[in-house]
C-alpha cells in the first residue's frame, strides 16, 4: 500500500479485526481463528482483535451446566496458541476467551497479549446482559479488573466486550487513562423473527453507540463481530431454541471523528485491515477537547443508580 508523502507513517498502526462463523467444535473454531489472524498479520496489521468468545457457538442462548466446560484457564491453551503466533508475526493479539478461574468462578475476559508473546494482561468483561437468548449472568461473574489500557509495542489500547460497549462510562474511564483504540470483542445478532419490524433500527442502534464513544473520546473504535445462524442443541440432539441468533457480522472500524474507515459484511468471512493514524487521536482531542472541558465537580451523581429530583429538593 502507498502512503501519501504528507503523512507519518510512524504514527500509523494497521489494525486488523477477524470475522467469523462458529461451529459446535472448539479445536475447529481455534484453528479458523488461528487462520484468520494469521491472514492479517500477512495483510500487514499489527495489532488483530478476535470476535466475542470465538472458540464456541454462542451458548448463553440457553442456561445449561454443560458448557461450563468450555471455558479455560488464562494461562491456557488459546493464549498458548495465541502468543506463539505474536511472537512469530511481532503482533498484539487481542483473544476474547470464556475464562474458568476456579471452581464455580467463571468470566467472559478478553486477553492482550504483546508482540513479543508475553501476556500484558486481561479484562474481563464488566457489564453482563440477561436478555432473551442471552443469558450471561447464568454464566459469567461480572469482572473485577477495573477498565483497563495496555501500552502495546504499537499503540495504547483499551478493551471493552460486547455489552460494555452500550455504557459510556466505561468507554470514558477507559480513554482518560489514555486509550487510542477501544476494542470491543462483539457477538450480537437478531432474533430472525424480530428482524423484519426491529433489525434496522437495531443495528444502527448498535453501530451508532460506538461511533459516539469514538467521538466523545476522540479515539478509533473497533467492533468485530461473528456472523452465521446459530442454534444451540440440546442434550438430545435437538436446537434448544428453533429460532436460534442470526449474528450480523458488519465489523467496522470508526475514526475519531467517528466517521467508519472500513466495514465487513453482514454474512462473509472476512479479515478486515484498516490504517489508524494516532496522530488524529491528539488532532481530534485538541480540536474537539470534550476531555478539557468536562465538568468534573458537578458529575458526582453519575456514581448513583438513580437521582431522586423531588428529595433533592425538599432538602433544601
Amino acid at each position: 500500500m502507498k502512503r501519501k508523502k504528507t503523512e507519518n507513517t510512524a504514527s500509523i498502526v494497521p489494525v486488523g479485526l477477524t470475522q467469523m462463523a462458529c461451529g459446535p467444535d472448539g479445536v475447529t473454531n481455534l484453528k479458523n481463528q488461528i487462520r484468520l489472524v494469521e491472514r492479517a498479520a500477512k495483510s500487514g496489521a499489527k495489532i488483530v482483535c478476535t470476535q466475542e468468545l470465538f472458540r464456541s457457538q454462542y451458548f448463553c442462548q440457553v442456561e445449561d451446566h454443560r458448557f461450563f466446560n468450555l471455558a479455560e484457564k488464562i494461562p491456557g491453551p488459546s493464549t498458548d496458541a495465541f502468543s506463539k503466533l505474536a511472537r512469530k508475526h511481532r503482533i498484539v493479539i487481542i483473544a476474547s476467551l470464556f475464562e474458568k478461574r476456579a471452581d464455580g468462578l467463571y468470566h467472559n475476559t478478553a486477553a492482550v497479549i504483546d508482540a513479543d508473546g508475553s501476556i500484558l494482561g486481561i479484562y474481563r468483561k464488566m457489564h453482563i446482559p440477561d436478555d432473551p437468548l442471552y443469558y450471561e449472568k447464568f454464566y459469567f461473574t461480572p469482572g473485577d479488573t477495573g477498565f483497563r489500557v495496555w501500552q502495546t509495542k504499537y499503540a495504547k489500547i483499551g478493551v471493552l466486550i460486547c455489552w460494555d460497549q452500550w455504557f459510556p462510562e466505561a468507554a470514558r474511564l477507559t480513554a482518560l487513562q489514555g486509550a487510542q483504540i477501544l476494542f470491543y470483542p462483539t457477538a450480537i445478532g437478531w432474533h430472525p423473527h424480530e428482524k423484519a419490524e426491529h433489525g434496522q433500527a437495531q443495528h444502527e442502534s448498535w453501530e451508532l453507540i460506538q461511533r459516539s464513544h469514538a467521538v466523545a473520546n476522540g479515539c478509533y473504535v473497533c467492533a468485530p463481530n461473528r456472523i452465521g445462524l446459530e442454534k444451540i442443541l440440546g442434550p438430545d440432539g435437538k436446537p434448544v431454541n428453533p429460532d436460534g441468533i442470526q449474528f450480523w457480522g458488519q465489523s467496522f472500524i470508526a475514526a475519531p471523528n467517528g466517521q467508519i474507515i472500513k466495514k465487513a459484511s453482514s454474512s462473509k468471512e472476512e479479515v478486515l485491515i484498516a490504517d489508524c493514524d494516532l496522530e488524529k487521536v491528539e488532532f481530534s482531542r485538541t480540536h474537539w477537547p470534550f476531555l478539557r472541558d468536562r465538568r468534573i465537580d458537578a458529575y458526582g451523581d453519575l456514581t448513583k443508580r438513580f437521582v431522586d429530583i423531588e428529595t433533592r429538593v425538599k432538602s433544601k
